[in-house]
């Protein structure tokens, strides 16, 4: 009778590992179809929405470079595109990324700087390239001003930077002092933005004090405030949102590969972040308003970001 007791009990737990077995299979099973799932959904978004390819950068250079983790330069052009007008690119950033040293820089040109446009034989503001030939033109403009190698560009309409502040759930800047704008109050110091308010908060202009250059230096704030909650989210609950935004709002000639690659070799970037603002003298030519920058000025920026890219 003993032995009969302790053979059903044997049995029974038998029983009950391969059904502790079972379940724990069903879970792996149904994480591994989550996250093919996830990866498939980002992969298509990527290579079928956001991909657009650009002459003006030799995309296989630009691999060989990313696998061998040596520096890369990505021009970020912010857009305000509206309907029946193709917009300008009111942002123009150059970052440069090093992941051998994990730091990056980010560079910005000032939208109204005069400069030859690429492929219109003109000197026009440099914002204007957008207009007249899209990112191409943008590119190979930006290329030309700096006499600098581009690898990568991403472009954001800027309504869309808002909904992705939202699909990182929000971000913290510093800001320098206190303003109103578009119906938000902003205090002086540190302060939690949601995407509305951060696109208020990078749109104001004219009460700052240093004008066009502390506007470019919010935008810079809130790029890297994305970055900084972006990568520490739990991305697995919030990669929906975020690829819906990019999906209708980005433009870029990275592939999901060449995303891919970025987050595993250059994520270390972000820990040491440097950042310089272009300058010049405004300048009034056929009532219109440019910002000269001397070849002094663009000189040091070559400089800057051929030092950090070697």
């Amino acid at each position: 009778m003993q032995k009969r007791t302790e053979k059903h009990s044997r049995k029974k737990k038998k029983k009950w590992l391969w059904i502790t077995l079972s379940i724990i299979l069903l879970i792996g099973v149904g994480v591994s179809a989550y996250l093919f799932t996830i990866y498939s959904n980002v992969k298509s978004t990527v290579d079928n929405d956001i991909h657009e390819a650009v002459t003006g950068i030799d995309h296989e250079a630009t691999k060989k470079k990313v696998e061998k983790e040596e520096p890369i330069n990505v021009l970020l052009l912010g857009v305000d595109e509206r309907e029946d007008d193709k917009g300008r690119s009111d942002t123009m950033i150059v970052l440069t990324l090093d992941p051998a040293q994990e730091r990056m820089q980010m560079v910005s040109i000032p939208r109204d700087t005069r400069t030859e446009i690429v492929g219109r034989d003109m000197d026009d503001k440099i914002n204007h390239a957008y207009a007249f030939g899209g990112s191409d033109m943008s590119v190979n403009t930006v290329e030309n001003f700096l006499d600098i190698e581009l690898d990568y560009y991403l472009r954001m309409n800027m309504e869309g930077l808002g909904q992705l502040v939202d699909a990182v759930g929000g971000i913290t800047v510093d800001n320098e002092f206190a303003f109103e704008y578009g119906g938000e109050n902003f205090s002086e110091g540190e302060i939690e933005l949601n995407g509305e308010e951060a696109l208020a908060w990078v749109r104001m202009r004219y009460d700052d004090p240093q004008g066009d250059a502390g506007r470019n230096e919010r935008q810079r704030q809130v790029i890297q405030g994305v970055i900084e909650r972006g990568a520490n989210i739990n991305a697995v609950n919030k990669i929906d949102d975020i690829m819906d935004v990019l999906g209708n709002n980005v433009a870029t000639n990275m592939k999901f590969e060449d995303m891919r690659n970025l987050v595993t070799n250059y994520r270390g970037a972000r820990k040491d972040v440097s950042t310089y603002q272009m300058t010049g003298e405004g300048t009034m030519i056929d009532n219109i308003y440019y910002l000269q920058i001397p070849e002094s000025e663009i000189q040091k920026t070559n400089e800057m970001i051929q030092d950090f890219s070697s």
